[in-house]
C-alpha cells in the first residue's frame, strides 16, 4: 500500500531524514516513534506530497508521488499535528468544504458527512462555529475531515492530543477498526498507545530509521535474554541449589525473599504443653503440636540459551516439591527499547559528501 524507497530530505543548516526505507501493507497500523527532531513530521509531509524529498521515490497503492501526485494524494487521509480548521466556519460547512475539496461526488456528500460527523461524536454540534469548539473537538473534527474522502491511507500526526481520557479510548476504538479496511502509520508520543493499537513499530532518530519490528518481537530484536521472576515455596538454599544445577538456566538472581509468620495447627492451642512441661526427648513429638514453617523465596531467573524456560522450571520444581506461586515473563518494555535506541546518536552521523554537494546544488 506505501512504499518509501531511500527517501532523503536534505538541509543547508538543519538535520534531515537520511535514506528511509520501509513499506507498509494493506490493513497494518504502524506506530511511528521518535524524539523531538527525529524526523517524523518531515517524513509525514514527504508521504503526504506536501515536501518534495531531496531524493529517493514514494509509492502510493501503485501510484509515484512524484509522478501522479494528484491521484496519489486522493488515497491519503492527513492529519497533521494541527488540525487545518477554518475558525469561522461551522462544523457542517466545513465538512462539505472540505468534501467539494476531496472530490466526494455531490450525491454522496450529505452521506459522507453524516457518516464523519457519527464516527467522531460530533452530534449536535453540526451548526457550531470551529473557533468555540475545545480543543478535543477540533482534534476530532480533524480526524473527521481526514477520512471523510474515504481513503485507503491515513497518515496522523498524534491524533490523540488534547483528548480527555474517554475521548482516547474512543479514538484508539476508532483507529482500530479503521485498520480493518485501510492502512495507518500513526505518529504518537504515548507509547502505551503503540501496544494498544499497532501491529509494528518504527522508530525513527536523527533522521534514519532505527528499528522496524513487530511488538513481540521487540525483545529478540534486541539480543534481550529470557529471563522468569518466580515466587517459589520452600527453602531458600534448597531452591537456589535446585535452579543452579539446571543446564538450562544460565543465572539465578534473589530478588528478595519473606519467611511467613510461624503457624501453630490449631489442635496445638488445646493441649500444647506450657514452657514448664518436661518432654521426654525419647518420645515423638505429636505433629498437631509442631511449629509449621512456611517460607517463599523471589527469584530472577536467566535462561542459558535464550530459550523459553518456563516448562522446564515447573516441571523441575514441582518434582523437587517446591511449589511455583507465582511465574512471570520478564521483558523490555517499549518505553526501554525507545530509550535504548534513541539515547544515543547513530553510527552514522551528519551527510555524506555526496549530501552535502547535493544540498549546495539545492540551495
Amino acid at each position: 500500500m506505501l512504499e518509501v524507497k531511500q527517501v532523503s530530505k536534505l538541509y543547508e543548516n538543519e538535520r534531515g531524514v537520511h535514506n528511509i526505507d520501509f513499506s507498509m501493507q494493506r490493513g497494518e497500523i504502524v506506530g511511528f516513534l521518535g524524539p523531538n527532531g527525529a524526523g517524523k513530521t518531515t517524513t509525514m509531509r514527504m508521504i503526504t506530497g506536501y515536501l518534495n524529498p531531496t531524493h529517493g521515490h514514494i509509492w502510493v497503492d501503485g501510484l509515484s508521488m512524484a509522478d501522479h501526485p494528484k491521484q496519489a494524494r486522493r488515497k491519503i487521509g492527513y492529519l497533521p499535528e494541527t488540525p487545518p480548521l477554518y475558525p469561522e466556519m461551522t462544523v457542517q460547512a466545513y465538512l462539505r468544504f472540505i468534501a467539494n475539496l476531496r472530490d466526494v461526488p455531490a450525491r454522496e456528500q450529505k452521506l459522507r458527512v453524516g457518516e464523519a460527523i457519527d464516527k467522531l461524536g460530533l452530534q449536535g454540534r453540526e451548526k457550531q462555529v470551529i473557533r468555540s469548539l475545545s480543543k478535543g473537538y477540533k482534534q476530532r473534527l480533524g480526524l473527521a475531515q481526514a477520512i471523510l474522502h474515504q481513503p485507503d491511507l491515513l497518515i496522523l500526526d498524534e491524533p490523540t492530543s488534547g483528548l480527555d481520557p474517554k475521548q482516547i479510548i474512543e479514538i484508539r476504538q476508532l483507529i482500530h477498526e479503521l485498520g480493518e479496511n485501510h492502512t495507518v502509520l500513526l505518529s504518537t508520543h504515548i507509547l502505551p498507545e503503540i501496544n494498544a493499537i499497532c501491529n509494528r513499530v518504527l522508530i525513527i532518530n536523527q533522521g534514519r530509521v532505527v528499528l522496524d519490528e513487530r511488538p513481540e518481537h521487540l525483545g529478540r530484536t534486541m539480543g534481550e535474554t529470557f529471563e522468569v521472576s518466580l515466587e517459589v515455596k520452600g527453602p531458600r538454599e534448597r531452591i537456589l541449589t535446585e535452579l543452579r544445577g539446571l543446564e538450562a538456566v544460565a543465572a539465578v538472581k534473589e530478588l528478595g525473599a519473606e519467611a511467613a509468620p510461624s503457624l501453630m495447627h490449631p489442635a496445638a492451642s488445646v493441649d500444647a504443653p506450657d514452657s514448664t512441661t518436661a518432654i521426654d526427648s525419647d518420645e515423638p513429638i505429636d505433629a498437631a503440636v509442631t511449629t509449621a514453617s512456611s517460607e517463599t523465596v523471589k527469584l530472577l531467573v536467566t535462561s542459558a540459551d535464550r530459550s523459553d524456560i518456563r516448562e522446564a522450571l515447573f516441571f523441575h520444581l514441582a518434582q523437587a516439591g517446591y511449589p511455583i506461586l507465582e511465574m512471570k515473563r520478564e521483558s523490555l518494555s517499549l518505553e526501554d527499547i525507545f530509550l535504548k535506541l534513541t539515547t544515543d546518536e547513530p553510527a552514522e552521523q551528519g551527510s555524506s559528501s555526496e549530501d552535502e554537494e547535493e544540498v549546495a546544488a539545492n540551495a
